[in-house]
């Protein structure tokens, strides 16, 4: 971080305390400065060195002071610099609404400072949805990103190998018999024709309530997931007909867990998913590239899963039914497009010294043009404004060492907007994405409410209420993690569950409890 001489500052404005030193809070030009605080993925091309800093610069008229760190090192020290009131001017992709909870005269509410950010306002006019998810009983604490429509998407999706279903004359299946029908053919017909018995029916990455899980099989049953972020549906509670409760009780997460038991023992499914390292997968995912091993799998976009040379053997599975009988009304999907198209990303913090530059700045990046470089490259270096609201990736710079823009740009830790009728050329993650989002639309659009079928991402309890769903989580999933893997590898939940009923239904774990939680909460925002 360059700090000015002592020769300079004493020409300058007063030095402030922050975080136990002092700072200059102007730089050699008499500038304010405003140190911006981000986390990111790859931090070896500097944010300082680009343009989009430079332009963010002159729109604030300000010096703009970039502390990078990595993901790793700030899981280190997050806790530590939270509880020591080590809070930056402007936070990136730091914090998420439970910190705010516990240090809140920490973050500046920002719905107090609308007036001096109108990119901020025509946002939350264009996008209700993203004024819901910052609000927080009126306050706004952290403003969210909008990376664009084009990831307003199913952060979850089913991918079977069209190319072996081909070879082997198989149909594209529509129910959990005709999927493990299609897996056993898989497993003994050689589709990947190399004369081995090397394919993996079906690959999954764990068991939990979240990204990527076969638990969103469930959704089959006609539950609806919401499986993303902190939403209460990867907290293990989901809402039908109004009313709460929680996944882990239903007999529909009993079918679910038979059912996946029922794979594993056949060999469909292999019997150390739940146990491996991460690596293991993608070695069976991607392979070499050229001989494709998994032929199911649950994944963000069928590139993501199996790389650029395999991902064209792959189509997303349109959401299945539990039974051929069942109606088609009851079949589901996970419903996540908020999540995956808003983050929580920006804080201010309330004792900074140059407030009203940090407010400048914030609005400067939620401008259009800012927004697309702030996410995906600077203009013109990376990106080419065409006019017309149409921006083109120059796809040799971006992507000449990595398959996306995190290298050149913030990326999904970013601060901004992209209009939806911003149209962004060679944005190949959200094209990827978009494309794999086709095959579960029609049954979102037909059979999933938004309202009545999910506890939306937006629903902020207490802190109070919070440290209690925080503790009895703790205890639940302390006991259901090993009680529902178990059950997968092993067999035997016909027999156990009653006596498992019972063992969540004591008040020391507290089950019943969040589910009032979740409620009051639910109701609330349904008023």
């Amino acid at each position: 971080m360059a700090i000015a001489s002592v020769a300079i500052a004493s020409m300058l404005a007063p030095l402030a305390a922050c975080g136990g030193s002092d700072k200059a809070t102007t730089d050699a030009n008499g500038k304010p400065i405003v140190t911006i605080q981000v986390r990111r993925n790859v931090t070896d091309n500097p944010m300082k060195d680009t343009q989009y800093s430079k332009d963010l610069e002159a729109a604030c008229d300000c010096s703009i002071n970039w502390e990078e760190v990595s993901d790793n090192a700030w899981g280190q020290q997050k806790s530590a610099k939270m509880a020591a009131g080590d809070f930056p001017d402007i936070g990136l992709s730091l914090y998420d609404p439970t910190d705010v909870t516990k240090y809140s005269d920490e973050f500046e509410d920002l719905s107090q400072d609308m007036d001096s950010l109108p990119n901020v306002q025509k946002f939350f006019e264009a996008q209700p949805d993203a004024k819901k998810f910052a609000e927080d009983d009126g306050h706004i604490y952290l403003l969210p990103s909008d990376r664009g429509k084009g990831y307003r998407v199913s952060a979850t999706h089913m991918f079977i190998n069209k190319t072996w279903l081909d070879k082997l004359g198989l149909p594209v299946p529509t129910t959990w018999d005709e999927l493990k029908t299609t897996l056993e053919a898989f497993k003994t017909e050689d589709p990947n024709g190399n004369g081995k018995a090397d394919e993996i029916p079906m690959n999954i990455r764990g068991l939990s309530f979240g990204l990527w899980s076969p638990l969103t099989l469930i959704n089959s049953t006609g539950l609806t997931t919401s499986f993303m972020g902190s939403s209460a549906s990867s907290q293990g509670y989901y809402v039908k007909d109004g009313k709460v409760s929680s996944y882990l009780t239903s007999n529909e997460l009993k079918d679910t867990i038979n059912y996946l038991h029922s794979l594993m023992a056949e060999g469909l499914v292999p019997q150390d998913a739940l146990t491996r390292d991460a690596s293991m997968y993608t070695a069976q995912t991607i392979n070499d590239g050229q001989t494709a091993l998994s032929g199911v799998t649950f994944g963000w976009s069928n590139y993501s899963e199996f790389g650029d040379k395999l991902a064209s053997q792959y189509i997303t599975l349109p959401p299945l039914k539990e039974k051929a009988s069942d109606p088609d009304s009851q079949v589901k999907w996970d419903y996540s497009q908020v999540s995956a198209e808003f983050a929580y990303s920006l804080s201010l913090n309330p004792e900074a010294p140059n407030k009203d530059a940090a407010l400048k700045l914030i609005n400067a990046m939620y401008d259009e043009k800012l927004s697309v470089s702030g996410f995906y490259g600077s203009i013109p270096d990376i990106v080419a404004d065409n006019g017309d609201h149409t921006y083109t990736i120059d796809k040799a710079k971006a992507y000449a060492e990595y398959p996306d823009t995190r290298a050149v740009a913030l990326q999904d830790r970013f601060a901004g907007w992209i209009p939806d009728d911003a149209t962004i050329v060679n944005d190949t993650n959200a094209e990827q994405v978009t494309a794999s989002d086709e095959g579960v639309r029609d049954v979102i659009k037909k059979n999933v409410d938004p309202v009545k079928d999910v506890i939306p991402v937006w629903v902020h309890p207490s802190s109070e209420d919070m440290d209690t769903l925080s503790t009895n989580n703790t205890a639940i999933f302390n006991y259901t993690d090993n009680q529902l893997a178990k059950w997968v590898q092993d067999g035997g939940i016909d027999n156990e569950w009653n006596d498992y009923l019972k063992k969540l239904q004591e008040p020391t774990l507290g089950l019943d409890t969040n589910i009032q939680i979740w409620q009051k909460y639910y109701d609330q925002q349904a008023e």
